[in-house]
């Protein structure tokens, strides 16, 4: 069930997900890396989609984007970009979307760029996919680009291959290439793994500035609660293939209902915190996506579990206090004043 639409322009959500199911066929069996994902991005708004690997955001993102590739399959659900029905474009269809409307930074830059060809002509290559004609325009477009993600001698670096920028730089260049026609959506999948600290901050920062200038909203996919803190409007918290807790930044952070919330948030790092008592940590690891319990796929972890968690699934719910924060826990209500009740 998705949330209320608010896009008081057009009456409807930029991007609408309903029930959707995404399955890989093995020879062990069916993978179901999504199980009944749900969510709405509203123009203009961030939206990040956090979880341990495994919980699948990037597959999310890869099926929002035609991506999905065989022996991958979506099963069931529905997709809707400003109305329009995702699943029944055709291929030629969806590559005018992508990179034009539709836009995402992905995780590894280095394999996302092609290392054989310049990183200023990569980019001029999406302008001239989509809304430009001429070449030469093109390439000093691609050049501005690079100069307003902040890559310094702009011009010169454009003629350089992939190999030869940083990881910060190349990140830098796929934020140009992804914002380049004016996105109606931005997806940036792991915009920062594999970035020190300082380049991590600086990717964010960018891609904050990007989302304003080209007013388009943001999918923000992470596994690092802290990177969405100062970036993201609403939180979505995935874990086995489903969402078990969605809700304003605040809500979230402030006011979590659901254990596994819980559990990533006591792994940040904290300023106020003594260093010398450790981090804590969920123990044990997710499910297999080969045979998911019956019941809470968070209860051989869960310090909270009770015996109806391990026969039966909770479904998404709002709190009494507030519609657009639901969890899927059978104790979300009384959790904020609850002692872990067992060791997993």
């Amino acid at each position: 069930m998705t949330a209320p639409a608010r896009d008081a322009q057009a009456g409807l959500p930029l991007l609408e997900v309903d029930d959707l199911h995404i399955e890989f066929p093995t020879d062990d069996g069916v993978v179901r890396a999504v199980n009944g994902v749900s969510l709405v991005v509203h123009s203009g708004e961030t939206v990040a989609v956090v979880g341990e690997s495994g919980a699948g955001k990037s597959v999310t993102a890869l099926a929002l984007m035609g991506l999905i590739v065989k022996p991958g399959v979506i099963a069931e659900g529905a997709m809707r970009f400003e109305g329009r029905d995702l699943r029944a474009l055709g291929e030629r269809d969806y590559r005018k979307l992508r990179g034009a409307d539709l836009a995402m930074v992905f995780q590894d830059p280095l394999s996302s760029l092609n290392p054989a060809h310049r990183v200023g002509d990569q980019i001029a290559e999406a302008l001239l996919t989509h809304t430009m004609r001429d070449k030469r325009a093109a390439r000093r477009r691609a050049a501005d680009l690079l100069d307003r993600v902040g890559i310094p001698q702009a011009g010169d670096r454009a003629r350089d291959f992939p190999h030869q920028f940083s990881g910060g730089m190349r990140q830098r260049a796929m934020i140009a290439m992804a914002i380049a026609n004016q996105p109606k959506l931005l997806i940036a999948d792991e915009p920062t793994t594999a970035l020190d600290v300082t380049i991590q901050a600086q990717v964010l920062e960018v891609l904050q500035h990007a989302q304003r200038e080209t007013g388009a909203a943001m999918l923000l996919i992470t596994h690092d609660l802290g990177v969405v803190a100062g970036l993201a409007d609403r939180v979505v918290v995935m874990y086995a293939g489903r969402i078990v807790e969605e809700g304003a930044l605040d809500a979230i952070f402030y006011e979590p209902r659901h254990p596994y919330t819980l559990g990533l948030l006591g792994s940040l790092p904290r300023l106020d915190r003594d260093r010398s008592v450790p981090l804590a940590t969920i123990p044990g690891s997710p499910p297999s996506m080969l045979s998911l319990p019956d019941g809470c796929a968070l209860a051989p972890r869960c310090p909270y579990v009770i015996d109806r968690c391990r026969s039966e699934r909770p479904e998404l719910v709002a709190i009494a206090d507030d519609a657009e924060h639901r969890a899927a826990c059978f104790r979300a209500e009384e959790l904020p004043s609850l002692e872990p009740v067992t060791a997993p």
